[in-house]
């Protein structure tokens, strides 16, 4: 592809909505991690479920965002 065609695209693309403009990036990105690979996509969904049994059953501990915050703070203020 010429600079000129892909600046012609860019142009054009930039003349959409907004939200045509996010579907088009979403889809363009999604684009460059294909082939997918459905067992990592399974796997994930299995780990998902599984923590949001933990989170329903209050088997996980959940913490605020300052609690987090204040956390990783801590974690990365000795390196």
């Amino acid at each position: 592809m010429t600079a000129e065609i892909l600046e012609r695209i860019r142009t054009e693309v930039m003349t959409l909505a907004e939200g045509e403009r996010a579907e088009l990036a979403h889809d363009l990105i999604a684009s460059l991690d294909d082939p997918r690979d459905s067992g990592v996509e399974d796997a994930w969904d299995r780990e998902i479920l599984h923590r949001i049994s933990l989170i329903d059953s209050g088997q996980a501990k959940l913490l605020d965002r300052e609690d987090f915050r204040q956390k990783m703070r801590a974690r990365y203020k000795d390196q």
